[in-house]
């Protein structure tokens, strides 16, 4: 059963990696315009972002399988239409966009319900280790997604990209078929906004939860600051593109390092490791913009990216598990919508802002002032006892694997 739950989110996770890289590559094969791409692009985006706290709702009130099955099967649809579209000519861009439109609304309510899924079918003691296993397995997707959409791009063009992501949501969709998950509680069913703001509620009474997130946005602000200006940073001072691929792929292996190792570890404080994990993203942060007065190392730069990578990779499966132990059953999907809308929101934010801010300022102001954002706001949530607390001994025992 948990092997099945693992396999699903593995192919999931690898399905979701190929559509960014396959759909900018297809806009630019269409008609190889900047705005165009923009349009495609933000299409999807926006639904998802709007949608978010319905898909709270919607994985709070019904079964968290079929949530999540509904939402791999038309994300199938989807991108399946697409690949035929692209095989068969050049599709319009507005009927891009809208398919890309359908795969945003349908991962808002995919997303929430992961979590309610993982705790009616996994014990609480094997929860750590399962999330890890998820994370490693979107870490894993990360990388070899958008090169296996890229090579299928390049050699049999894009279209055959997005039949192979129909083809693996419809593989995930297969997994849950067999999911056996434990009866939820049994809650009176009030309308959409008094659902709303019943998770609300459930967010606010959780001061470490809403600390946290708050810190969470503010370091997927940085990211989308770094991953505009880090580039532009490595092509001029570092020594060209070749140092940023360095740089990215480093962070990319230290993510799924982290990820593996936090079940591994003997940890009593699961919250303050997760508040420093978010805060060390200050480094890379800082060494990119001292670069641009000074240039270091590589060696310097690429350490710096590799220990926050490594300590967010550690904070994911840690934050995931916590929040399910912590937050009631019946409201985690809209807790976890307002973490992901959150999250979400912040790094196209970021990816926005940061150009034309380093325009006016230059390029070291954005990072430095994400530098002391994510390092604040991160470590402002151990002053709550909540979190400086131990868990029992039992709990701090590593996982066996």
């Amino acid at each position: 059963m948990i092997a099945r739950l693992v396999a699903g989110r593995t192919v999931a996770a690898l399905a979701t990696a190929l559509i960014p890289t396959g759909l900018t590559l297809a806009v630019i094969r269409v008609t190889g315009s900047a705005l165009d791409l923009g349009v495609v692009l933000a299409a999807e985006v926006l639904p998802m972002l709007l949608l978010l706290p319905v898909g709270g709702v919607v994985a709070d009130r019904f079964p968290p399988r079929r949530v999540i099955l509904v939402a791999d099967l038309v994300r199938c649809a989807a991108q399946v239409t697409l690949g035929a579209l692209l095989l068969l000519g050049h599709p319009a861009i507005a009927v891009m966009a809208g398919l890309a439109a359908l795969t945003g609304a349908a991962v808002a309510f995919g997303v929430p319900a992961v979590s309610p899924l993982v705790v009616g079918v996994v014990p609480a003691e094997r929860r750590l280790r399962v999330n890890a296993h998820i994370g490693v397995a979107g870490g894993v997707a990360q990388i070899a997604g958008p090169a296996l959409a890229g090579g299928l791009t390049l050699w049999l063009g894009p279209g055959w990209s997005f039949l192979l992501t129909g083809v693996l949501f419809a593989g995930s969709a297969v997994t849950l078929g067999g999911l056996v998950t434990a009866p939820r509680p049994a809650t009176g069913r009030a309308h959409f906004l008094g659902d709303l703001r019943e998770g609300w509620r459930e967010a606010r009474r959780h001061r470490w939860f809403l600390i946290s997130v708050a810190g969470h946005g503010v370091w997927h602000l940085g990211a989308g600051i770094l991953l505009t200006l880090g580039p532009v940073i490595a092509v001029r001072s570092l020594g060209g593109e070749s140092v940023w691929v360095v740089v990215a792929q480093a962070g990319t292996v230290a993510t799924v390092l982290g990820v593996f190792a936090a079940p591994r570890l003997r940890i009593r404080r699961p919250l303050a490791v997760v508040a420093v994990g978010a805060a060390v993203y200050a480094c890379p942060l800082a060494a990119f913009a001292f670069s641009t007065a000074l240039p270091a190392p590589v060696v310097v730069v690429t350490a710096a990216y590799v220990v926050a990578m490594l300590g967010l990779g550690t904070l994911m499966p840690l934050w995931e598990t916590v929040v399910q132990q912590r937050v009631e059953p019946q409201a985690l999907g809209r807790v976890d919508s307002f973490d992901a809308l959150i999250s979400y929101a912040a790094r196209p934010l970021g990816l926005a802002a940061a150009a034309p801010v380093a325009a006016w300022a230059g390029a070291a102001a954005p990072l430095l002032t994400a530098a002391a954002l994510v390092a604040v706001v991160n470590l402002a949530v151990l002053a709550l006892p909540e979190v400086r607390q131990r868990t029992t001994e039992e709990a701090a025992q590593p996982v066996p694997v």
